[in-house]
């Protein structure tokens, strides 16, 4: 019997993609890689006409990277430090890595979607971490952390001075800080025909798909399993091109 080569699970395909436009900034020209849609990758299900599911998560605002400002007020100074954070946990690492043993009060507040926390961190309830969490409520900027830094000057604020203070900073931090439009993406994949893979090919081209691989292990005979990420939002758009392209039915997975 003649010697069988096995290809990997998984190759890149013969073709060059240019890298996609970078995400459209909202305040200044930068950008910020696109958002995977999950970590770990989860079971293929197939879509009916390339539908996106309804529970795909929404492009967002968020930080290009780290800012600060320092005000002083009434002999107290306090800074403010704010990061785009991933994760609750990056939240707390830089919470970690910013805040000063030394300082009075070390108070916080992160936005992650729907998920929040903020900390007064000594001072009286709801006067530093609230006012901070509506200073980032209000910027219209997501998954963002910001930790407010207070070396105390000998003067009391009283519960209103406070809010206005920590609240004052943190919107000061925020107000003109570089940020831009995050899109989400998901893992993505379709069955193809050999005979349409140039053709499957050009429309991955066009809508920008990124880290596309083959699976010559998985599908009917004579066909191929196309793996790549794509916009959450280019899902259904991209499975009536492929569609219409091939003049037959291909079949979208995520």
């Amino acid at each position: 019997m003649a010697a069988v080569r096995a290809s990997p699970r998984f190759r890149s395909l013969p073709l060059l993609l240019s890298q996609p436009d970078a995400a459209a900034s909202v305040r200044r020209s930068f950008s910020c890689a696109s958002a995977s849609a999950s970590a770990s990758p989860a079971p293929a299900r197939a879509m009916a006409s390339g539908a996106p599911s309804s529970a795909a998560p929404s492009p967002y605002t968020t930080l290009v990277g780290r800012v600060s400002c320092e005000r002083e007020i009434k002999r107290s100074k306090f800074i403010a430090i704010a990061a785009p954070v991933p994760n609750e946990r990056a939240a707390m690492a830089f919470l970690d890595e910013v805040k000063d043993p030394r300082a009075t009060h070390n108070c916080w507040a992160y936005k992650l979607g729907e998920q929040f926390r903020y900390n007064d961190d000594g001072e009286p309830s709801s006067t530093a971490g609230k006012p901070i969490y509506s200073a980032i409520i209000s910027s219209g900027i997501d998954m963002v952390m910001v930790v407010v830094i207070r070396y105390f000057g000998g003067i009391k604020l009283g519960t209103g001075g406070l809010v206005r203070a920590y609240g004052g900073v943190a919107s000061e931090c925020l107000k003109d800080a570089p940020t831009c439009l995050v899109k989400p993406k998901a893992r993505a994949g379709m069955e193809v025909p050999f005979d349409l893979l140039g053709t499957v090919y050009h429309q991955l081209q066009h809508f920008q798909a990124e880290d596309i691989k083959q699976d010559y292990d998985t599908g009917k005979d004579g066909t191929v399993m196309v793996m790549f990420k794509v916009e959450y939002e280019k899902i259904e758009d991209l499975g009536n091109a492929v569609n219409s392209a091939c003049s037959r039915k291909i079949e979208l997975f995520l």
